[in-house]
């Protein structure tokens, strides 16, 4: 067989294999060493790669006093008058947005970027933990900066949390982008909830190889996208099993996994009023094929009522497309943010 034949075929065996371990739940890349050189991590992402520095609000979280954190990023050059709200997903804290903060930034946007609580650098209290809550202190640090108005991107379980904010605060929301989401469906149907002992125990297992293979399904579409920003995090995430704060970490990360099961988002989109984007990567694959991720997506920018919703999806980029191709992501983010709002 020639080289180049080899090659291709062996590149389609890569992507088979990955497909078929993303859709049974497997790891898609090859296993590695578990590294000797990751020190124990800060639960408070003290270590962590912010591109901008932090700022803190005090709040109460069922009467227990915490702080969340949030960047604020100006806007370079010429404001805009605008303000986008970028909402994180579950595997990570506010850090990993820096190419989308910088390609907003430039285009005149300011832009805020919170931890929620339990996550990057804000508080981890043990307590119950909601979609609604997690609006409301976001909402607190739009009042403390005195914005009145915002666009929010909110991506993987940060696009949950958008839908959740756009229509809890509508009138804080000039348009909402749903940018590669979880909780696309209702899963309560499928399965029980996992108890929060049998959740907790299962975490405090976590270790390297597990947190690999979870953020590996991000690239189930194709490994080879797998760089070096995904290992980073990986570490990172891995850095925090090795603190001795560890087991308070499980428990809110328990915590957090029975309010994406318990509180879904699916039966609020069409209740948001604004301009709405479902965006992102056409090969996401934690649904199991993309073409149920594309089906459902298609759904969502038809559930948002009054013609307010549509869909854009970027051929061959998976579930965290600004890590993989930035470069193909903030043009059509840009237009979309930059389109005028149609009076009504």
């Amino acid at each position: 067989m020639p080289t180049m034949l080899r090659t291709f075929t062996a590149s389609l065996a890569l992507v088979a294999f990955a497909t078929a371990a993303a859709a049974q739940g497997r790891a898609v890349l090859p296993p590695v060493p578990t590294p000797t050189d990751v020190k124990p991590g800060s639960i408070t992402c003290d270590e962590c790669p912010y591109p901008y520095p932090s700022k803190y609000l005090d709040i109460s979280v069922y009467d227990q006093d915490v702080r969340i954190s949030y960047m604020d990023t100006p806007a370079q050059g010429t404001p805009n008058g605008k303000t986008v709200l970028l909402l994180h997903g579950n595997n990570f804290g506010g850090f990993y947005f820096k190419a989308i903060i910088d390609g907003l930034t430039k285009e005149g946007f300011r832009v805020i970027t919170p931890d929620q609580i339990g996550y990057g650098r804000s508080s981890k209290p043990i307590a119950p933990y909601n979609f609604n809550s997690q609006a409301r202190n976001t909402w607190r640090i739009l009042q403390a900066e005195k914005v009145g108005k915002v666009m929010i991107i909110g991506h993987s379980m940060g696009g949950m949390l958008a839908a959740r904010f756009a229509t809890q605060f509508p009138d804080a929301v000039e348009k909402v982008v749903i940018y590669n989401p979880i909780g696309l469906t209702d899963g309560r149907f499928e399965r029980p909830m996992t108890p929060i002992s049998e959740g907790y125990a299962s975490t405090l297992k976590t270790d390297y190889q597990s947190t690999r293979a979870g953020l590996s399904r991000y690239v189930a579409h194709d490994p080879k996208a797998w760089n070096q920003e995904f290992e980073t995090y990986t570490r990172i995430r891995y850095s925090w099993t090795l603190s001795a704060d560890w087991p308070r970490l499980a428990m809110v990360q328990a915590l957090i996994g029975q309010m994406l099961y318990a509180d879904p988002v699916v039966y609020d989109w069409a209740h948001i009023k604004v301009p709405t984007l479902a965006f992102g990567g056409a090969e996401d694959m934690l649904l199991g094929p993309a073409k149920n991720f594309q089906d459902r997506m298609a759904f969502l920018a038809k559930e948002v009522p009054n013609g307010n919703g549509r869909l854009h999806l970027i051929p061959g980029l998976g579930h965290v497309p600004h890590l993989e191709a930035p470069e193909k992501v903030l043009p059509p983010l840009v237009a979309f943010l930059k389109e005028p709002v149609a009076a009504k």
